[in-house]
């Protein structure tokens, strides 16, 4: 009986401290994004573009080339973007030769 009840109140416990956790990532989350969207406001305002991430040409080598898993692949590495940012960046990619 008292087994049942430690782990009832484990269990709780643990619940309680992943919901605090989710709720607070889910918190700070929205506030990055609110951030950003400010940002990119002040941006806009002043006429400034966010420059080419380093190494972009290499990414749009890879997908000239057809390899289009190793240019996401690349890109995440470059910019630290997720899987999904990446691929979504690298399908709007524009490939065409510059000059």
């Amino acid at each position: 009986m008292n087994t049942l009840f430690v782990l009832l109140a484990l269990l709780a416990a643990a619940v309680w401290v992943i919901s605090t956790v989710s709720l607070r990532t889910k918190a700070l989350a929205d506030r990055a994004d609110r951030l950003e969207r400010r940002l990119g406001l002040v941006l806009e305002h002043f006429g400034i573009e966010e420059p080419e991430p380093a190494g972009l040409d290499d990414v749009r080598g890879l997908k000239r080339a057809g390899r289009e898993v190793s240019a996401i692949k690349r890109y995440r590495e470059i910019t630290g973007a997720g899987l999904v940012e990446a691929k979504q960046a690298v399908e709007a990619l524009d490939v065409t030769p510059r000059g």
